[in-house]
């Protein structure tokens, strides 16, 4: 007996879900609110020119070269450098010229060690070195050394590429 109320308590309560769900349905089918297609309009339109002009080709020209110009870089370094092996100071003409748009930094490595021997800090355009002096000491004789211009953006200060170049360093 006990079995035949469960029977029907769980029968009534799936009607009863069953009732809940096609009401729901009929509900959503019949009177919800169906969606209406709407129309986006955006104010955002491109405005009728005012005050610009078309560019000449002196000007697209002279544009085009300035590109060009900032993206040359003439690099100049003595090919042989004179050190004293007492101060480990000489003469190493390192120069940036007017003509370079970016500012560099020079890093010397001695070729057989990897070692970098001298670094040059910021050197601007138009801006030259004569006199160098070690950051590490060199025994005397002579060292093939390969010096690294690293260019660098002046405003982001964002390292833009880099070129090298090979120096023979006698050290006496």
């Amino acid at each position: 007996m006990e079995e035949k109320k469960k029977r029907k308590k769980g029968w009534l309560l799936l009607a009863l879900l069953l009732l809940l769900l096609g009401g729901y349905g009929t509900y959503h089918f019949f009177f919800a609110p169906k969606p209406q297609a709407m129309s986006v309009i955006s104010g955002d339109f491109l405005p009728e020119g005012k005050d610009a002009k078309k560019m000449s080709d002196k000007e697209l020209a002279d544009l085009a070269q300035q590109k060009v110009d900032e993206s040359n870089f003439t690099m100049m370094i003595a090919s042989d450098a004179t050190i004293s092996s007492e101060t480990q100071k000489g003469y190493l003409p390192i120069k940036n010229p007017k003509s370079n748009a970016y500012p560099v930094n020079v890093e010397i490595k001695e070729d057989q060690t990897g070692e970098i021997i001298y670094t040059s800090g910021a050197i601007h355009p138009g801006e030259e070195i004569d006199q160098v002096q070690l950051d590490q000491s060199l025994s005397k004789g002579t060292h093939q050394a390969t010096a690294t211009f690293s260019l660098y953006d002046a405003q982001t200060k964002k390292k833009q590429g880099e070129v090298s170049a090979g120096v023979t360093i006698s050290v006496n």
